[in-house]
């Protein structure tokens, strides 16, 4: 249920994300280092590389492949 809830959340977030990025930029203000090394609208590209961020991690989790490829790297501060 955990990884299906992921799904129907992470997916409509990313592209509400994409749809309103102009919204969601004007609402954060520019973000220098983004201005600086992506390029005019840097913070407009910068929430679009977050939302297939959202994306791809959401559907990651959700077939199980996060938790495959990252989970290991818990091991040592969880003690399993």
């Amino acid at each position: 249920m955990n990884k299906l809830l992921s799904l129907f959340l992470g997916l409509p977030i990313a592209i509400l994300l994409i749809k309103y990025r102009r919204n969601v930029g004007d609402f954060i203000g520019p973000v220098d280092f983004a201005e600086r090394y992506l390029g005019s609208g840097g913070t407009y590209s910068l929430v679009i590389i977050i939302a297939f961020m959202v994306f791809v991690l959401s559907l990651m989790y959700a077939f199980g492949t996060f938790q495959e490829i990252f989970g290991g790297m818990a091991t040592p501060f969880t003690g399993a």
